[in-house]
Protein backbone atom coordinates (compact mmCIF):
# COMPACT_ATOMS: atom_id res chain seq x y z
CA UNK A 1 0.00 0.00 0.00
CA UNK A 2 1.28 3.64 -1.05
CA UNK A 3 1.36 6.43 1.49
CA UNK A 4 -1.21 8.23 -0.72
CA UNK A 5 -3.32 5.22 -1.25
CA UNK A 6 -2.92 4.98 2.85
CA UNK A 7 -3.92 7.99 3.78
CA UNK A 8 -6.83 8.55 1.40
CA UNK A 9 -8.23 5.46 3.09
CA UNK A 10 -7.37 7.16 6.59
CA UNK A 11 -10.74 8.40 7.37
CA UNK A 12 -12.01 4.99 7.35
CA UNK A 13 -10.12 4.84 10.80
CA UNK A 14 -9.99 8.39 12.12
CA UNK A 15 -13.85 9.11 11.74
CA UNK A 16 -15.74 8.46 15.01
CA UNK A 17 -12.27 7.54 16.95
CA UNK A 18 -12.41 7.65 20.69
CA UNK A 19 -10.40 10.56 22.21
CA UNK A 20 -8.57 9.51 25.44
CA UNK A 21 -9.13 11.68 28.18
CA UNK A 22 -7.07 14.55 29.00
CA UNK A 23 -6.01 13.58 32.30
CA UNK A 24 -3.40 11.01 30.23
CA UNK A 25 -5.02 8.38 32.23
CA UNK A 26 -6.49 6.72 29.49
CA UNK A 27 -4.80 3.12 27.66
CA UNK A 28 -6.14 1.90 23.95
CA UNK A 29 -8.27 -0.92 24.42
CA UNK A 30 -5.76 -4.25 24.52
CA UNK A 31 -8.23 -6.24 22.72
CA UNK A 32 -8.10 -7.76 19.24
CA UNK A 33 -10.10 -7.19 15.93
CA UNK A 34 -10.31 -11.26 15.50
CA UNK A 35 -10.63 -12.10 11.79
CA UNK A 36 -11.10 -15.54 10.29
CA UNK A 37 -9.73 -16.28 6.75
CA UNK A 38 -11.70 -19.50 5.45
CA UNK A 39 -9.91 -21.15 1.86
CA UNK A 40 -8.29 -24.34 1.00
CA UNK A 41 -5.13 -22.26 -1.33
CA UNK A 42 -2.59 -21.85 1.52
CA UNK A 43 -1.09 -19.13 -0.47
CA UNK A 44 -4.39 -16.88 0.06
CA UNK A 45 -4.05 -17.36 3.66
CA UNK A 46 0.02 -16.04 3.31
CA UNK A 47 -1.24 -13.41 0.69
CA UNK A 48 -4.31 -12.27 3.12
CA UNK A 49 -1.74 -12.24 6.15
CA UNK A 50 0.66 -9.93 4.00
CA UNK A 51 -1.90 -7.48 3.35
CA UNK A 52 -3.35 -7.03 6.82
CA UNK A 53 -0.20 -7.12 8.86
CA UNK A 54 0.27 -4.05 9.87
CA UNK A 55 -3.70 -2.44 10.28
CA UNK A 56 -5.50 -1.15 13.20
CA UNK A 57 -8.85 0.16 13.47
CA UNK A 58 -9.36 2.40 16.74
CA UNK A 59 -5.90 1.58 18.43
CA UNK A 60 -6.86 -2.29 18.15
CA UNK A 61 -4.78 -4.92 15.68
CA UNK A 62 -6.10 -7.71 14.01
CA UNK A 63 -5.85 -11.41 15.56
CA UNK A 64 -6.24 -13.79 12.47
CA UNK A 65 -7.42 -17.08 12.51
CA UNK A 66 -7.39 -19.54 9.87
CA UNK A 67 -9.73 -22.63 8.37
CA UNK A 68 -8.64 -24.76 5.12
CA UNK A 69 -12.41 -26.18 4.61
CA UNK A 70 -16.39 -25.13 5.80
CA UNK A 71 -15.93 -28.03 8.31
CA UNK A 72 -13.01 -26.37 10.00
CA UNK A 73 -14.43 -22.76 10.10
CA UNK A 74 -17.58 -23.74 11.55
CA UNK A 75 -15.49 -25.42 14.62
CA UNK A 76 -13.22 -22.53 15.14
CA UNK A 77 -16.41 -19.79 15.25
CA UNK A 78 -18.60 -22.37 17.40
CA UNK A 79 -15.77 -22.30 19.88
CA UNK A 80 -14.44 -18.69 19.63
CA UNK A 81 -16.16 -15.91 20.94
CA UNK A 82 -15.79 -12.20 19.13
CA UNK A 83 -15.12 -13.35 15.80
CA UNK A 84 -15.48 -9.80 13.86
CA UNK A 85 -15.09 -11.06 10.10
CA UNK A 86 -15.16 -14.04 8.33
CA UNK A 87 -13.37 -13.49 4.53
CA UNK A 88 -15.09 -16.87 3.13
CA UNK A 89 -13.81 -18.92 0.20
CA UNK A 90 -16.84 -20.35 -1.89
CA UNK A 91 -15.48 -23.57 -3.72
CA UNK A 92 -13.64 -25.50 -1.04
CA UNK A 93 -14.48 -29.16 -0.03
CA UNK A 94 -17.37 -28.70 -2.87
CA UNK A 95 -18.69 -26.53 -4.67
CA UNK A 96 -20.75 -24.59 -2.31
CA UNK A 97 -18.83 -25.18 1.00
CA UNK A 98 -18.41 -21.72 1.38
CA UNK A 99 -22.29 -21.23 0.75
CA UNK A 100 -23.31 -23.82 3.07
CA UNK A 101 -20.70 -22.04 6.16
CA UNK A 102 -22.52 -18.83 5.68
CA UNK A 103 -26.10 -20.66 6.02
CA UNK A 104 -24.73 -22.80 9.18
CA UNK A 105 -23.46 -19.30 10.28
CA UNK A 106 -26.81 -17.92 10.60
CA UNK A 107 -29.25 -20.43 11.19
CA UNK A 108 -27.09 -22.75 13.28
CA UNK A 109 -25.01 -20.61 15.39
CA UNK A 110 -27.68 -17.92 15.41
CA UNK A 111 -24.58 -15.63 14.76
CA UNK A 112 -25.93 -12.56 13.09
CA UNK A 113 -23.67 -9.81 14.25
CA UNK A 114 -20.32 -11.04 12.13
CA UNK A 115 -20.02 -9.85 8.78
CA UNK A 116 -18.96 -12.39 6.63
CA UNK A 117 -17.56 -11.33 3.58
CA UNK A 118 -17.33 -13.84 0.20
CA UNK A 119 -14.35 -14.16 -1.90
CA UNK A 120 -14.29 -16.22 -4.91
CA UNK A 121 -12.01 -16.80 -7.59
CA UNK A 122 -14.95 -18.68 -9.61
CA UNK A 123 -17.92 -16.08 -9.79
CA UNK A 124 -19.87 -17.87 -12.11
CA UNK A 125 -19.98 -20.54 -9.98
CA UNK A 126 -22.04 -18.66 -7.14
CA UNK A 127 -23.13 -15.52 -9.30
CA UNK A 128 -23.48 -12.19 -6.94
CA UNK A 129 -27.22 -11.47 -7.45
CA UNK A 130 -28.49 -15.01 -6.68
CA UNK A 131 -26.11 -15.35 -3.55
CA UNK A 132 -26.73 -12.01 -2.46
CA UNK A 133 -30.59 -12.33 -2.15
CA UNK A 134 -30.39 -16.15 -0.71
CA UNK A 135 -27.56 -16.00 1.85
CA UNK A 136 -27.22 -13.93 4.42
CA UNK A 137 -23.77 -12.33 3.40
CA UNK A 138 -22.68 -8.23 3.67
CA UNK A 139 -20.36 -8.54 0.74
CA UNK A 140 -19.25 -10.22 -2.65
CA UNK A 141 -15.50 -10.18 -4.30
CA UNK A 142 -13.99 -11.59 -6.51
CA UNK A 143 -10.35 -12.49 -5.45
CA UNK A 144 -9.49 -10.78 -9.13
CA UNK A 145 -10.63 -7.56 -8.02
CA UNK A 146 -9.52 -7.68 -4.32
CA UNK A 147 -5.91 -5.36 -4.05
CA UNK A 148 -4.76 -4.33 -0.95
CA UNK A 149 -6.23 -1.53 -0.71
CA UNK A 150 -9.67 -2.61 -1.38
CA UNK A 151 -9.28 -5.66 1.17
CA UNK A 152 -8.41 -2.81 3.77
CA UNK A 153 -11.26 -0.68 3.13
CA UNK A 154 -13.28 -4.07 3.07
CA UNK A 155 -12.37 -4.97 6.62
CA UNK A 156 -12.27 -2.07 8.09
CA UNK A 157 -15.50 -1.38 6.59
CA UNK A 158 -16.90 -4.75 8.25
CA UNK A 159 -15.36 -3.94 11.83
CA UNK A 160 -17.24 -0.96 11.79
CA UNK A 161 -20.05 -2.63 10.95
CA UNK A 162 -19.54 -5.09 13.26
CA UNK A 163 -18.90 -2.72 16.32
CA UNK A 164 -21.87 -0.76 15.88
CA UNK A 165 -24.11 -4.22 15.95
CA UNK A 166 -21.98 -5.47 18.48
CA UNK A 167 -22.89 -1.70 20.28
CA UNK A 168 -26.37 -2.59 19.77
CA UNK A 169 -26.95 -6.21 20.98
CA UNK A 170 -24.83 -4.98 24.27
CA UNK A 171 -27.24 -2.05 24.64
CA UNK A 172 -30.32 -4.50 24.39
CA UNK A 173 -29.07 -6.98 26.92
CA UNK A 174 -27.31 -3.90 28.99
CA UNK A 175 -31.04 -2.72 29.39
CA UNK A 176 -32.36 -6.03 30.25
CA UNK A 177 -30.10 -6.37 32.88
CA UNK A 178 -30.67 -3.02 33.87
CA UNK A 179 -34.34 -3.76 34.10
CA UNK A 180 -33.70 -7.51 35.76
CA UNK A 181 -30.92 -5.59 37.96
CA UNK A 182 -33.66 -2.89 39.49
CA UNK A 183 -36.38 -5.29 40.20
CA UNK A 184 -33.24 -7.41 42.45
CA UNK A 185 -32.09 -4.38 44.11
CA UNK A 186 -35.84 -3.51 45.28
CA UNK A 187 -35.51 -6.60 46.86
CA UNK A 188 -32.66 -6.37 49.07
CA UNK A 189 -33.15 -4.69 52.52
CA UNK A 190 -29.62 -4.46 53.95
CA UNK A 191 -27.47 -1.10 52.71
CA UNK A 192 -24.56 -3.24 52.75
CA UNK A 193 -26.35 -6.15 51.03
CA UNK A 194 -27.64 -3.73 48.33
CA UNK A 195 -24.77 -2.07 47.74
CA UNK A 196 -22.85 -5.30 47.02
CA UNK A 197 -25.85 -6.11 44.09
CA UNK A 198 -25.16 -2.87 42.96
CA UNK A 199 -21.93 -3.66 42.17
CA UNK A 200 -22.92 -6.84 41.07
CA UNK A 201 -25.47 -5.18 38.69
CA UNK A 202 -22.84 -2.69 37.29
CA UNK A 203 -20.18 -5.72 36.61
CA UNK A 204 -22.81 -7.48 34.94
CA UNK A 205 -24.04 -4.53 32.26
CA UNK A 206 -20.39 -3.79 31.56
CA UNK A 207 -19.68 -7.73 31.15
CA UNK A 208 -16.36 -7.26 33.08
CA UNK A 209 -14.82 -8.62 36.47
CA UNK A 210 -16.75 -8.12 39.52
CA UNK A 211 -13.66 -5.20 40.96
CA UNK A 212 -15.75 -2.22 42.64
CA UNK A 213 -16.41 0.07 45.71
CA UNK A 214 -19.24 1.54 46.43
CA UNK A 215 -19.07 4.98 48.71
CA UNK A 216 -21.19 7.09 50.54
CA UNK A 217 -20.75 10.62 51.10
CA UNK A 218 -21.98 11.31 54.51
CA UNK A 219 -23.85 14.83 54.56
CA UNK A 220 -21.49 17.63 54.22
CA UNK A 221 -18.89 16.65 56.41
CA UNK A 222 -17.03 15.25 53.09
CA UNK A 223 -16.46 11.91 54.98
CA UNK A 224 -17.30 9.07 52.60
CA UNK A 225 -18.22 5.34 53.81
CA UNK A 226 -17.09 2.96 51.90
CA UNK A 227 -20.47 0.38 52.32
CA UNK A 228 -19.29 -2.42 49.76
CA UNK A 229 -16.45 -3.66 48.02
CA UNK A 230 -16.06 -6.36 45.23
CA UNK A 231 -13.46 -8.52 43.54
CA UNK A 232 -9.51 -7.21 44.31
CA UNK A 233 -11.37 -4.28 46.46
CA UNK A 234 -12.82 -6.63 48.75
CA UNK A 235 -10.10 -5.80 51.45
CA UNK A 236 -12.06 -2.24 51.96
CA UNK A 237 -15.04 -3.72 53.47
CA UNK A 238 -12.82 -3.84 56.33
CA UNK A 239 -12.07 -0.46 56.47
CA UNK A 240 -14.95 2.33 57.07
CA UNK A 241 -13.64 5.22 55.68
CA UNK A 242 -12.30 5.03 51.79
CA UNK A 243 -8.34 5.98 52.78
CA UNK A 244 -7.23 8.79 51.19
CA UNK A 245 -3.74 7.07 49.76
CA UNK A 246 -5.99 4.92 47.89
CA UNK A 247 -5.32 4.85 43.95
CA UNK A 248 -9.22 5.29 42.86
CA UNK A 249 -9.47 8.30 45.76
CA UNK A 250 -8.38 10.95 43.47
CA UNK A 251 -11.00 10.27 40.90
CA UNK A 252 -14.11 9.48 43.50
CA UNK A 253 -13.27 12.75 45.21
CA UNK A 254 -13.17 14.48 42.31
CA UNK A 255 -16.67 13.02 41.33
CA UNK A 256 -18.01 14.14 44.82
CA UNK A 257 -16.88 17.58 44.38
CA UNK A 258 -17.79 18.56 40.52
CA UNK A 259 -21.18 16.23 41.61
CA UNK A 260 -20.70 14.75 38.19
CA UNK A 261 -19.60 10.96 36.85
CA UNK A 262 -15.97 10.65 35.96
CA UNK A 263 -14.45 8.54 33.37
CA UNK A 264 -11.03 8.80 33.34
CA UNK A 265 -9.43 4.95 32.27
CA UNK A 266 -9.01 3.01 34.25
CA UNK A 267 -10.73 4.58 37.09
CA UNK A 268 -14.59 5.28 36.61
CA UNK A 269 -16.83 6.58 39.06
CA UNK A 270 -20.25 6.66 38.84
CA UNK A 271 -21.53 9.58 40.88
CA UNK A 272 -25.36 9.25 42.16
CA UNK A 273 -27.20 12.12 43.79
CA UNK A 274 -30.79 11.09 45.41
CA UNK A 275 -33.36 12.89 45.94
CA UNK A 276 -33.04 12.32 49.77
CA UNK A 277 -29.94 14.55 49.35
CA UNK A 278 -27.24 11.16 49.63
CA UNK A 279 -24.68 11.26 47.33
CA UNK A 280 -22.90 7.80 45.82
CA UNK A 281 -20.22 6.93 44.31
CA UNK A 282 -19.45 3.57 42.25
CA UNK A 283 -16.34 3.04 41.15
CA UNK A 284 -15.38 0.10 38.06
CA UNK A 285 -12.13 -0.39 36.86
CA UNK A 286 -12.54 -2.69 33.66
CA UNK A 287 -9.97 -3.83 31.60
CA UNK A 288 -10.56 -1.24 28.58
CA UNK A 289 -11.84 2.53 28.45
CA UNK A 290 -15.83 1.95 28.44
CA UNK A 291 -17.49 2.93 25.36
CA UNK A 292 -20.00 5.94 25.28
CA UNK A 293 -22.84 3.10 25.09
CA UNK A 294 -21.31 1.42 28.01
CA UNK A 295 -21.39 5.15 30.08
CA UNK A 296 -25.10 5.93 28.77
CA UNK A 297 -26.41 2.45 29.61
CA UNK A 298 -24.32 2.68 33.37
CA UNK A 299 -25.76 6.81 33.76
CA UNK A 300 -29.68 4.82 33.02
CA UNK A 301 -28.80 2.65 35.85
CA UNK A 302 -27.58 5.31 38.20
CA UNK A 303 -31.05 7.19 37.54
CA UNK A 304 -32.95 3.12 38.72
CA UNK A 305 -30.28 3.50 41.85
CA UNK A 306 -30.95 6.35 43.01
CA UNK A 307 -34.88 5.70 43.06
CA UNK A 308 -33.98 2.16 45.06
CA UNK A 309 -31.66 3.90 47.26
CA UNK A 310 -34.48 6.54 48.50
CA UNK A 311 -36.51 3.54 48.73
CA UNK A 312 -34.20 1.66 51.02
CA UNK A 313 -33.98 4.80 53.07
CA UNK A 314 -37.62 4.96 53.54
CA UNK A 315 -38.00 0.94 54.14
CA UNK A 316 -35.43 1.15 56.71
CA UNK A 317 -37.30 4.29 58.25
CA UNK A 318 -40.82 2.25 58.09
CA UNK A 319 -38.96 -0.71 59.47
CA UNK A 320 -37.98 1.39 62.64
CA UNK A 321 -41.21 2.59 62.91
CA UNK A 322 -42.52 -1.15 63.17
CA UNK A 323 -40.22 -2.03 65.66
CA UNK A 324 -40.90 1.07 67.68
CA UNK A 325 -44.75 -0.17 67.42
CA UNK A 326 -43.75 -3.66 68.85
CA UNK A 327 -41.41 -2.37 71.38
CA UNK A 328 -44.19 -0.33 72.83
CA UNK A 329 -47.08 -3.27 72.45
CA UNK A 330 -44.47 -5.56 74.32
CA UNK A 331 -43.20 -2.75 76.42
CA UNK A 332 -46.93 -2.66 77.88
CA UNK A 333 -47.95 -6.45 78.50
CA UNK A 334 -44.15 -6.33 80.30
CA UNK A 335 -45.19 -2.82 82.04
CA UNK A 336 -47.89 -4.57 84.27
CA UNK A 337 -45.80 -7.48 84.82
CA UNK A 338 -43.12 -5.37 86.41
CA UNK A 339 -40.64 -8.20 87.70
CA UNK A 340 -39.92 -9.25 84.12
CA UNK A 341 -37.63 -6.53 83.65
CA UNK A 342 -36.06 -6.20 79.94
CA UNK A 343 -37.49 -10.12 79.53
CA UNK A 344 -38.71 -9.04 75.54
CA UNK A 345 -35.33 -7.49 74.38
CA UNK A 346 -33.50 -10.43 76.05
CA UNK A 347 -35.72 -12.77 74.36
CA UNK A 348 -35.59 -11.01 70.68
CA UNK A 349 -31.19 -11.12 70.70
CA UNK A 350 -31.23 -14.23 72.30
CA UNK A 351 -33.97 -16.02 69.83
CA UNK A 352 -32.61 -14.22 66.53
CA UNK A 353 -28.60 -16.26 67.44
CA UNK A 354 -30.36 -19.10 68.22
CA UNK A 355 -31.83 -19.17 64.82
CA UNK A 356 -28.61 -17.85 62.95
CA UNK A 357 -27.12 -20.98 65.52
CA UNK A 358 -29.23 -23.80 63.94
CA UNK A 359 -28.88 -22.29 60.48
CA UNK A 360 -25.28 -22.58 60.91
CA UNK A 361 -25.58 -25.97 62.04
CA UNK A 362 -27.63 -27.03 59.05
CA UNK A 363 -30.68 -28.27 61.27
CA UNK A 364 -34.22 -28.10 59.73
CA UNK A 365 -33.09 -26.53 56.51
CA UNK A 366 -37.02 -26.63 55.52
CA UNK A 367 -37.89 -24.56 58.19
CA UNK A 368 -34.94 -22.43 59.31
CA UNK A 369 -35.35 -19.90 56.28
CA UNK A 370 -33.55 -17.05 55.62
CA UNK A 371 -37.32 -15.08 55.99
CA UNK A 372 -37.36 -16.86 59.51
CA UNK A 373 -33.27 -15.31 60.22
CA UNK A 374 -34.84 -12.14 59.51
CA UNK A 375 -38.70 -11.95 61.07
CA UNK A 376 -38.01 -13.86 64.58
CA UNK A 377 -36.15 -11.19 65.63
CA UNK A 378 -38.75 -8.77 65.81
CA UNK A 379 -41.48 -11.38 65.96
CA UNK A 380 -40.42 -12.62 69.13
CA UNK A 381 -41.18 -9.50 71.05
CA UNK A 382 -44.64 -10.46 70.11
CA UNK A 383 -44.74 -13.83 72.67
CA UNK A 384 -46.35 -12.68 75.85
CA UNK A 385 -48.41 -10.03 73.79
CA UNK A 386 -51.42 -12.10 74.88
CA UNK A 387 -51.07 -11.07 78.47
CA UNK A 388 -52.29 -8.03 78.35
CA UNK A 389 -55.78 -9.75 78.75
CA UNK A 390 -54.96 -11.73 81.82
CA UNK A 391 -56.17 -9.81 85.18
CA UNK A 392 -53.56 -8.07 87.23
CA UNK A 393 -54.50 -10.33 90.60
CA UNK A 394 -53.47 -13.70 88.31
CA UNK A 395 -50.71 -12.22 86.42
CA UNK A 396 -48.97 -10.37 89.22
CA UNK A 397 -50.26 -13.37 92.15
CA UNK A 398 -46.70 -14.42 94.08
CA UNK A 399 -47.07 -17.66 94.41
CA UNK A 400 -48.66 -21.18 92.94
CA UNK A 401 -51.68 -20.19 91.03
CA UNK A 402 -55.06 -22.33 91.65
CA UNK A 403 -56.16 -24.67 89.11
CA UNK A 404 -58.76 -21.90 88.06
CA UNK A 405 -56.12 -19.60 87.90
CA UNK A 406 -53.28 -21.48 85.64
CA UNK A 407 -56.41 -22.11 83.35
CA UNK A 408 -57.21 -18.62 82.73
CA UNK A 409 -53.11 -17.31 82.54
CA UNK A 410 -52.99 -20.58 79.79
CA UNK A 411 -55.27 -18.31 77.21
CA UNK A 412 -53.14 -16.09 76.52
CA UNK A 413 -51.29 -18.13 74.10
CA UNK A 414 -54.13 -18.13 72.11
CA UNK A 415 -55.69 -14.58 72.78
CA UNK A 416 -52.49 -13.64 71.67
CA UNK A 417 -52.07 -15.75 68.53
CA UNK A 418 -56.06 -14.72 67.79
CA UNK A 419 -54.76 -10.56 67.62
CA UNK A 420 -51.59 -11.21 65.66
CA UNK A 421 -53.32 -13.68 62.91
CA UNK A 422 -55.97 -11.03 62.33
CA UNK A 423 -52.94 -8.15 62.68
CA UNK A 424 -50.97 -10.41 59.77
CA UNK A 425 -54.00 -10.82 57.44
CA UNK A 426 -54.39 -7.13 56.99
CA UNK A 427 -50.71 -7.55 55.26
CA UNK A 428 -50.22 -9.25 51.69
CA UNK A 429 -47.50 -11.71 52.04
CA UNK A 430 -46.25 -13.50 55.20
CA UNK A 431 -44.98 -10.81 57.61
CA UNK A 432 -43.56 -10.44 61.18
CA UNK A 433 -47.06 -10.73 62.47
CA UNK A 434 -47.69 -14.12 60.70
CA UNK A 435 -44.14 -15.35 62.87
CA UNK A 436 -45.17 -13.50 65.68
CA UNK A 437 -49.02 -14.92 65.74
CA UNK A 438 -47.00 -18.55 65.33
CA UNK A 439 -44.76 -17.67 68.22
CA UNK A 440 -47.36 -16.63 70.48
CA UNK A 441 -49.75 -19.80 69.87
CA UNK A 442 -46.89 -22.08 69.75
CA UNK A 443 -44.17 -21.14 72.78
CA UNK A 444 -45.84 -22.92 75.48
CA UNK A 445 -46.61 -26.34 73.38
CA UNK A 446 -44.34 -29.10 74.20
CA UNK A 447 -42.43 -31.18 72.28
CA UNK A 448 -43.64 -34.44 73.72
CA UNK A 449 -47.54 -33.04 73.19
CA UNK A 450 -48.07 -32.07 76.58
CA UNK A 451 -48.44 -28.59 76.37
CA UNK A 452 -50.90 -25.91 75.41
CA UNK A 453 -52.99 -24.78 74.06
CA UNK A 454 -53.99 -27.20 71.20
CA UNK A 455 -50.99 -29.97 72.32
CA UNK A 456 -49.03 -30.28 69.40
CA UNK A 457 -46.04 -32.32 68.80
CA UNK A 458 -42.67 -32.43 67.75
CA UNK A 459 -42.23 -30.27 64.07
CA UNK A 460 -46.18 -29.61 64.43
CA UNK A 461 -45.35 -26.78 66.23
CA UNK A 462 -43.64 -24.01 64.51
CA UNK A 463 -39.71 -23.66 64.18
CA UNK A 464 -40.18 -20.01 65.52
CA UNK A 465 -42.14 -21.24 68.56
CA UNK A 466 -39.76 -24.06 69.31
CA UNK A 467 -37.19 -21.51 69.26
CA UNK A 468 -38.77 -18.81 71.42
CA UNK A 469 -40.03 -21.70 73.87
CA UNK A 470 -36.75 -22.70 75.00
CA UNK A 471 -35.21 -18.53 75.10
CA UNK A 472 -38.37 -17.51 77.00
CA UNK A 473 -38.02 -20.86 79.92
CA UNK A 474 -33.95 -19.82 79.85
CA UNK A 475 -34.34 -16.56 80.55
CA UNK A 476 -37.43 -16.53 83.08
CA UNK A 477 -35.69 -19.03 85.21
CA UNK A 478 -32.34 -16.33 85.90
CA UNK A 479 -34.57 -13.52 86.42
CA UNK A 480 -36.55 -13.07 89.50
CA UNK A 481 -40.47 -13.39 88.89
CA UNK A 482 -43.26 -12.67 91.17
CA UNK A 483 -43.80 -16.36 91.85
CA UNK A 484 -40.19 -17.48 92.57
CA UNK A 485 -36.21 -15.97 92.77
CA UNK A 486 -33.54 -16.24 89.95
CA UNK A 487 -31.87 -19.52 89.72
CA UNK A 488 -28.30 -19.93 89.33
CA UNK A 489 -26.99 -20.15 85.43
CA UNK A 490 -25.85 -23.95 86.05
CA UNK A 491 -28.96 -24.97 87.07
CA UNK A 492 -31.14 -23.11 84.58
CA UNK A 493 -28.61 -24.85 82.19
CA UNK A 494 -29.42 -28.28 83.21
CA UNK A 495 -32.75 -28.00 83.85
CA UNK A 496 -33.17 -26.92 79.69
CA UNK A 497 -31.10 -29.67 79.13
CA UNK A 498 -33.38 -32.23 81.07
CA UNK A 499 -35.79 -31.16 79.51
CA UNK A 500 -34.70 -31.97 75.82
CA UNK A 501 -37.20 -34.64 74.09
CA UNK A 502 -39.58 -33.67 76.26
CA UNK A 503 -40.91 -30.00 76.88
CA UNK A 504 -37.80 -28.34 74.24
CA UNK A 505 -37.07 -29.64 70.86
CA UNK A 506 -33.70 -31.41 71.38
CA UNK A 507 -32.17 -29.70 68.26
CA UNK A 508 -32.93 -26.02 69.36
CA UNK A 509 -31.29 -27.05 72.92
CA UNK A 510 -28.46 -28.33 71.30
CA UNK A 511 -27.69 -25.49 69.10
CA UNK A 512 -28.20 -23.33 72.60
CA UNK A 513 -25.86 -25.35 74.63
CA UNK A 514 -23.46 -25.30 71.75
CA UNK A 515 -23.90 -21.49 71.81
CA UNK A 516 -23.08 -21.49 75.68
CA UNK A 517 -19.99 -23.68 75.62
CA UNK A 518 -18.67 -21.17 73.26
CA UNK A 519 -19.59 -18.15 75.30
CA UNK A 520 -20.43 -19.01 79.11
CA UNK A 521 -21.86 -15.68 79.49
CA UNK A 522 -24.78 -16.15 77.56
CA UNK A 523 -27.79 -15.50 79.84
CA UNK A 524 -25.91 -14.11 82.40
CA UNK A 525 -26.91 -10.58 83.87
CA UNK A 526 -23.67 -8.05 83.63
CA UNK A 527 -22.50 -7.04 86.99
Amino acid sequence: MTDSNAADDNWLIDEDEDELPASGLGAPDQRLWRVLIVDDDVDVHAVTRLALRNVSFKGRELELFSAYSGREAFDILRDTPDIALVLLDVVMETDDAGLILARRIREELHNSIVRVVLRTGQPGQAPEQRVIIEYDINDYKAKTELTTQKLFTTVISALRAYESLNMLERSRVGLGKILAGATNLYQIHSLREFASGVLNQVSAILDVGSDGVLCLMQGDTGVTTVVAATGHYAALNDAELMPATHPLWPTIAKAFAEKKSQFEHPANVLFIHTQENREVAISVTPPWPLAQIQRDLLEVFCQRIAAAFDNLYMFGQLRKAQEATVVALADLAEFRDGGTGGHVRRVQMLSSSLAQRLHERGAYVDEVTPQLLEMIGLASILHDVGKVATPDHILLKPGIHTPEERAEMQMHAAVGRTILERAANMVDGVSYLTYGAAIAGGHHEHWDGNGYPNQLKERAIPIAARIVAVVDVFDSLLHERPYKEPWPHTEAVNYIRDRAGKQFDPEVVAALLEMIERDPTIGRTPD
